[in-house]
């Protein structure tokens, strides 16, 4: 475990229990008063005297300096490692535990790593779907990285913060982080890598007209291109149990090559997927043209398409893709991508099947058809939803939305309403809902 208190308590500590005075310690290279303010705080050695002061105290450097020894220091690099490991390839109950875990081993005494693992703890938060508490989480971690940026860095926390207002509903405060990690960037030119495409991803879920931003997300999505796409799961899996096997033997420095060499070899594929995302939502904005709408809807489903767990990312970009040829007026392409998209959602919940049944009604009443059986599946859908935690579904909203359009484009005015009632109510909206008829669509 970590020694408490700083480096000027360690220091004392470790000289009484020798026996030593400070003159002793100081010896001819250093003066006595020298040790006394190194003691109390008030200076901190350099590294040549916290050698000479580690030698004489029969210590390593490493331990005067952060209070844990080497094999300690790199047990908890090993540590972040795998629970970095469990968040992006496993569980993130796990991982959240074992951040935890680092966070009281580290100390304070060891700032840089307990910073670390806060975020990673935070991380897996989010990945639970636990958004306020990593809401907390990472303003905590912003205000430190503010007080100690050779810490934490600001720019990933804002883009993160942004992400996760907005999951929770605050979109004006995800808008105004958005724009604020959006200026940082663009004054460091940063517009390839997994930061750029992580705020890009933030960006482009929060604004719907032309912008600054949005031109952002183009360029990072441009600039970036299409990625090879590889599912390299049985390798990062492969290097990983290594990586444990060689921990379990005390081969500690092999142990975080190998987990490090595992880390590396998901960074493309977290790349690719992200950047499937980013594609499908810039398509689905329809400010681009039909053809670059075309290209990026394209893009983003055979990203998508690559990985298992992405299943539903897939189906979604298929309905967007759907969308973009509804909208050049190929109505039988639209049905057939609909259709494909309901095939991989096979008795699948939630709002991404409603979406796929509402874009064959939509199909459907473009041809001339009968759009009835679709509206009604959609509307099931719906009704099964679960309220989540803040009581707001922005994507059921949405959804409740574009039914009660095409309800109304079918001539059914009663299921309009409730639809649009039912819009309102998943947005937050109830108390001024009483007895109200809502003849014309919602302002989108």
């Amino acid at each position: 475990m970590p020694s408490q208190g700083t480096i000027g308590d360690r220091v004392r500590g470790l000289r009484l229990n020798r026996r030593m005075s400070q003159a002793q310690l100081a010896g001819p290279d250093l003066s006595d008063s020298y040790v006394s303010l190194i003691e109390s705080g008030k200076r901190t050695p350099t590294p040549v005297v916290a050698r000479l002061l580690a030698e004489r105290l029969g210590c390593t450097t490493e331990f005067l300096l952060h209070g844990i020894e080497p094999r300690q220091r790199i047990d908890t690099e090993l540590g972040l490692r795998h629970a970095e490991l469990e968040l992006r390839h496993g569980d993130p109950n796990v991982a959240a535990e074992r951040f935890t875990e680092i966070v009281k081993a580290a100390g304070e005494e060891n700032a840089m790593l307990a910073a670390h693992a806060r975020l990673g703890r935070a991380r897996a938060l989010e990945a639970q779907g636990r958004i306020g508490p990593a809401v907390e989480a990472y303003e905590r971690l912003r205000r430190e990285a503010a007080a100690h940026p050779e810490r934490l860095a600001d720019l990933p926390l804002t883009v993160a913060l942004a992400r996760c207002y907005h999951l929770a509903g605050d979109r004006l405060r995800a808008r105004d982080l958005g724009t604020t990690a959006f200026e940082q960037a663009s004054r460091l030119a940063v517009t390839q890598g997994e930061l750029a495409v992580e705020l890009a991803a933030a960006l482009v879920e929060t604004r719907s007209e032309p912008s600054p931003e949005l031109t952002y997300v183009r360029q990072v999505l441009v600039t970036t291109g299409t990625p090879e796409v590889v599912d390299r799961s049985a390798e990062i899996h492969a290097l990983w149990k290594a990586s444990i096997v060689a921990a379990a033997g005390e081969d500690s420095a092999l142990a975080v090559r190998l987990a490090d060499d595992a880390i590396a070899a998901g960074r493309s594929a977290r790349l690719a997927v992200r950047l499937g995302q980013v594609s499908m939502a810039w398509a689905r904005l329809g400010l681009a043209s039909a053809v670059e709408a075309e290209e990026f809807a394209t893009s983003a489903s055979r990203i998508l398409s690559a990985f298992a767990d992405t299943v539903a990312d897939h189906a979604e970009s298929m309905i967007v893709h759907g969308r973009v040829k509804l909208g050049t007026g190929d109505v039988t392409g639209a049905s057939e991508l609909g259709a494909s998209a309901l095939g991989l959602l096979r008795n699948v919940p939630g709002t991404v099947p409603a979406v796929a049944h509402l874009l064959l009604a939509d199909a459907a009443l473009a041809g001339g058809g009968d759009p009835t059986e679709h509206l009604r599946s959609a509307r099931l859908l719906l009704d099964a939803l679960h309220a989540p935690p803040y009581g707001i579904d922005r994507r059921a909203a949405r959804c409740w939305r574009e039914l009660g359009d095409l309800y109304g484009r079918a001539g059914l005015r009663e299921e309009q309403t409730a639809a649009y009632r039912r819009a309102l109510e998943a947005a937050g909206v109830r108390s001024a809902m009483a007895g109200v008829r809502v003849d014309a669509p919602l302002s989108r």
